[in-house]
C-alpha cells in the first residue's frame, strides 16, 4: 500500500500517488497533517487542533469546524482515513509509519505560503521556523543536512595547466586528486572529494563560491606547467572564510615524480598543508572562550595542544576535545582522542590517579567503539590502552590488525602497531610500521611523536646512530616529551657517548624529577623484554636509581 506523502518545506503538499491517489488541497486541511506530522507520535487534542486553527471560534464554532474537516478529509481519502488516522472523543493521531516525508529540509521555509491567520496557528509556525531541525529526525539521512564538521574541511581545486602540449592537459587534474587522497589519510581532516571540485576547474576560482558551495574552510589551488621532463607546481593554499593566502609556494620535479606513488613533491606538499592547518588552529582558539569557537577547530585544537607537552595546554586541550563531544555526540573519533588524552596524562606523569584515568581512557574507547565498530581510529586508540597501560599485546595486536585490515592507510594504527612490536624485541618489523606511519600521515601535530616512536623503534632493532638522530628531530618540535630522551639517552649509552648521555640525563631529570627505574620496571610495556633490560642498563649507568 502507497504511503501518504507530505512535504512541508516550500509549498506545501499532502497526497497519495498511484492511480487510486487523491491530494488533500485544503489550506487549514494541510496545516491540520502537518501539526499532526510534527507532534510526538503524531497524537495533538483536539483542543489543541481547534485553538490553532479556529482560535477566533467560538468553542462551540471551533469543535464543529474540526469536525467538519475531518469529515471533508476522510470524504476524500476514502479507505485510507481509517487506515492512517485514529480519531477519539479528546485526540487525533496520525500513524507517522504510514507517512512518507519528502524534500529536503532547511532547502526552502517551513509550510512556505500556507498562511492562517489564527494566532495558535502563527506562534507554533513560528517555533518550528526559529528552529527547523527539530524536524530533521522525520526524514531519511539522506535528506537531512549534514551536521556541521568536526574537521578542518580541504578542497583541492585541479590545476591550471599553462604553456603544455595537448597530451599533458590532464596532469592538473591527476595531481590534484593524488593530493585529495595524501589528505584524506589524515584522522585530523576532512577532504572534499576530487569529483566535487572537479567541475571547479574550467572557471575562474572564486573563493567565496568554494566556501559557500562546498563548505570548505581550506583551498589549495594553482597551475602546472611543464618543460620536457620536468615540471613545477606553483600552489597557494587559502583560508576561504577570509581569503587569506596563508603560503604560497613552488614544487619543482621531474614529471615522472609527479606521477609516481611515492612522490617527495606531494609528500611535501601535503604535509606542509597539514602543518599549516594544525598550527592556523591552534593560533586561533588560544585566549577565546569555548562559545565562540567553531565546530571545525575545536578537536584539531584540542589535539594539537594535548602534544605540545605544556601542563597549561594540556589542561586546556581536555576542554576542548570535551566540548567536540557535546557538540558532536555521535561521532566517535573525539571520544577516541578523549581516551588518548587519557593515555598521555599517565605516560607524561601527569595523572593524579592513574588507574581511575586508565579506566576513563578503556570507556572513551568503548563508548567510541560502541558507536562505530569499525572505525580505524577507535580500534588503534583502543589498542594503545591495551599496548600502553594493560600491557595485553596479545589485545593490542589484534585491535591494530583490525584497524589496518579495516583502513590500510590508518598512520596511527601504524605507528602505534610499531611501537607494540619494539616493546617486543620485534626491531626490524617495529622500524617498518613507524616509517610507514610516518610516510601516511599529512598533517603532523604529533610529528614530534613519529620521530620518538620511530626512535625507539630503532633503539629496538640496535641502530642506535639512526635512534639519536630521529630523538634529536623530535627534541626539535618537542623538547619536553620524556620517553624521547630516555630513547635518546639508552642509544648515547650504546653508543659510548658518555658526555652526551649525562647531558641527556639532567634534561630527563629536570623534566621528571620522579622518575625512579622501579617505576619503568613495574609500568613499562617492554621492561621484561631486551629492549628493556637494555634501558633499564643505560638509566642506571646514567645516575638513575
Amino acid at each position: 500500500m502507497a504511503k501518504l506523502e507530505i512535504n512541508l518545506f516550500g509549498s506545501c503538499f499532502v497526497r497519495r500517488s498511484g492511480a487510486d491517489g487523491y491530494e488533500i488541497t485544503g489550506t487549514k486541511h494541510k496545516a491540520l497533517f502537518a501539526i499532526l506530522a510534527t507532534a510526538p507520535f503524531g497524537r495533538r487534542t483536539r483542543s489543541f487542533l481547534q485553538d490553532a486553527l479556529w482560535g477566533a471560534s467560538t468553542f462551540d464554532s471551533g469543535r464543529q469546524s474540526l469536525r467538519r474537516a475531518i469529515s471533508d478529509i476522510k470524504a476524500v481519502m476514502g479507505p485510507d482515513f481509517d487506515r492512517l488516522l485514529t480519531t477519539t472523543h479528546s485526540e487525533i493521531t496520525l500513524d507517522l509509519q504510514q507517512v512518507r516525508f519528502v524534500g529536503r529540509p532547511g532547502s526552502a521555509t517551513f509550510l512556505e505560503g500556507l498562511d492562517i491567520r489564527e494566532e495558535g496557528y502563527n506562534d507554533w509556525l513560528r517555533s518550528i521556523r526559529q528552529n527547523p531541525s527539530q524536524l530533521f529526525g522525520l526524514y531519511s539521512a539522506s535528506h537531512q543536512p549534514p551536521p556541521p564538521s568536526i574537521l578542518p574541511t580541504v578542497a583541492v581545486i585541479p590545476f591550471r595547466m599553462v604553456n603544455c602540449s595537448p597530451s599533458d592537459v590532464p596532469l592538473g587534474d591527476y595531481v590534484a586528486e593524488e593530493i585529495c587522497r595524501s589528505l584524506s589519510r589524515s584522522n585530523l581532516m576532512a577532504v572534499i572529494s576530487h569529483m566535487s571540485t572537479r567541475r571547479l576547474a574550467d572557471s575562474h576560482v572564486d573563493i567565496q563560491t568554494v566556501h559557500t558551495e562546498l563548505g570548505t574552510n581550506y583551498c589549495l589551488s594553482g597551475s602546472f606547467r611543464v618543460n620536457g621532463s620536468e615540471a613545477v607546481l606553483d600552489a597557494d593554499f587559502i583560508d576561504t572564510s577570509t581569503g587569506r593566502i596563508l603560503w604560497t609556494k613552488t614544487f619543482p620535479a621531474p614529471v615522472k615524480d609527479f606521477l609516481s606513488a611515492e612522490s617527495v613533491a606531494i609528500a611535501e606538499l601535503t604535509h606542509r598543508i597539514g602543518r599549516k592547518i594544525a598550527s592556523d588552529t591552534v593560533r586561533h582558539v588560544r585566549g577565546r572562550n569555548l562559545a565562540d569557537l567553531e565546530d571545525h577547530r575545536l578537536l584539531l585544537a584540542g589535539v594539537g595542544m594535548m602534544h605540545e607537552l605544556r601542563l597549561s595546554s594540556f589542561a586546556q586541550s581536555r576542554q576542548l576535545i570535551e566540548e567536540t563531544v557535546r557538540r558532536a555526540p555521535h561521532a566517535a573519533e573525539p571520544l577516541a582522542w578523549l581516551g588518548d588524552w587519557y593515555v598521555m596524562s599517565i605516560w607524561n606523569g601527569w595523572s593524579t590517579d592513574p588507574k581511575q584515568d586508565a579506566r576513563l581512557a578503556a570507556e572513551c574507547t568503548q563508548r567510541a567503539l560502541d558507536m562505530e565498530p569499525d572505525n580505524s581510529l577507535c580500534l588503534a586508540v583502543d589498542g594503545v590502552i591495551h599496548s600502553a597501560l594493560n600491557n595485553a599485546q596479545p589485545a593490542a595486536e589484534k585491535q591494530f590488525e583490525k584497524a589496518l585490515d579495516i583502513n590500510p592507510n590508518d598512520a596511527m594504527s601504524w605507528l602505534f602497531s610499531g611501537v607494540m612490536h619494539a616493546f617486543r624485541d620485534n626491531g626490524a618489523v617495529a622500524v617498518e610500521r613507524v616509517e610507514k606511519a610516518h610516510r601516511l600521515s599529512p598533517i603532523d601535530p604529533l610529528g614530534y611523536l613519529y620521530n620518538s616512536l620511530a626512535s625507539f623503534a630503532h633503539v629496538s632493532n640496535e641502530d642506535y646512530a639512526r635512534a639519536v638522530e630521529l630523538a634529536d628531530k623530535s627534541l626539535a618540535l618537542n623538547d619536553r616529551h620524556v620517553s624521547t630522551l630516555r630513547t635518546k639517552l639508552c642509544a648515547h649509552f650504546h653508543l659510548d657517548q658518555t658526555e652526551e648521555m649525562h647531558a641527556t640525563a639532567q634534561q630527563l631529570q629536570r623534566q621528571l624529577p620522579s622518575f625512579s627505574l622501579d617505576e619503568y620496571r613495574r609500568s613499562h610495556p617492554g621492561a621484561d623484554f631486551d629492549v628493556g633490560r637494555r634501558m633499564v642498563t643505560a638509566l642506571r649507568a646514567a645516575g638513575f636509581s
